[in-house]
């Protein structure tokens, strides 16, 4: 039997026994995408003045991040278990290979879902009504590479929602920095799922799965760069917002060398270079946290 799949980072955890299928299946085993999740909800807390004074947030949302990524990953996996079983990278997952049963995956989403709702109840009633909006727009995901080209523009939507909680956590309003930080969040998660979808042209193409990657074809490249040029430009008009100063700007230098590095050194053809760059992003969300914790707490 497989104890891994091939895009795990934790091979140890990927053989815990029997709860190893549950493991698989909330993805436990690849942080890679809670790291992902969480690092919004991080910037938005940050960019806010919030990164230290409320220290205890910043704990909360990423076990949160934790859970909700794997409850989506399980609804995911539900929903998209017959396709699954038709693409190489994936037919290893457990529902796809039959390792969980159907109702075993829809129980174990119950209890992620719960631990969710723990750090719910831990969020002022403006954010965790601003978290709740989330939840059509998690539902309708897995749809999302049947009917557009475009699944990673709503992965964007959802994966960048996390900006908008960790403001209103702190600031407890709803303001325009917010807003150009999720949407720069976006478009930095185009980017780097496009990055992403390059492991899976060949087989979503055989099957009928849509993505950005087959999208752009050739210019995938290109289309990749102008996704994270629209994030820095966005996130610059974020940060100005809170500290209209030339020199703010530097912040975010860091950032925008690392997403630059991925560009440079991107080889589109090769598989497991675009999963190595596309890990890569926990580092640029840190440094982006970094740019807003730094602007945020100067201006508090």
């Amino acid at each position: 039997m497989q104890t891994s799949l091939p895009d795990t980072e934790h091979h140890r955890l990927a053989r815990s026994g029997g709860l190893r299928p549950f493991v698989l299946l909330a993805r436990l085993d690849r942080p890679i995408g809670w790291w992902l999740l969480y690092w919004p909800c991080a910037w938005g807390l940050a960019l806010a003045g919030g990164a230290f004074e409320r220290w205890d947030l910043l704990l909360w949302m990423l076990l949160g991040a934790i859970a909700m990524r794997g409850a989506g990953c399980v609804y995911n996996d539900i929903v998209d278990r017959d396709l699954d079983a038709q693409v190489e990278r994936t037919r290893g997952r457990p529902l796809a290979s039959g390792a969980v049963s159907l109702k075993a995956a829809w129980a174990w989403l119950m209890v992620l879902c719960g631990i969710g709702l723990i750090v719910l109840v831990q969020l002022p009633l403006l954010a965790a009504s601003i978290a709740l909006g989330s939840v059509v727009f998690v539902a309708a995901y897995p749809f999302m590479k049947r009917i557009t080209w475009w699944p990673q523009a709503w992965l964007g939507i959802v994966f960048s929602w996390g900006a908008l909680v960790g403001w209103a956590a702190y600031a407890r309003e709803v303001a325009p920095p917010m807003l150009f930080l999720y949407a720069g969040a976006i478009a930095w998660v185009i980017g780097y799922d496009t990055i992403y979808a390059l492991q899976d042209r060949e087989d979503d193409a055989l099957i009928g799965i849509r993505s950005s990657a087959l999208r752009l074809g050739r210019h995938v490249k290109a289309g990749v760069a102008t996704f994270y040029g629209v994030a820095l430009i966005l996130w610059s008009i974020a940060i100005w917002l809170i500290r209209p100063e030339p020199l703010a700007f530097v912040a975010l230098v860091p950032a925008a060398l690392q997403l630059g590095w991925q560009l440079a050194s991107l080889n589109p053809e090769d598989g497991g270079d675009a999963l190595v760059k596309f890990r890569s992003n926990r580092f640029a969300g840190l440094l982006v946290f970094l740019a807003c914790a730094t602007v945020g707490t100067g201006a508090a």
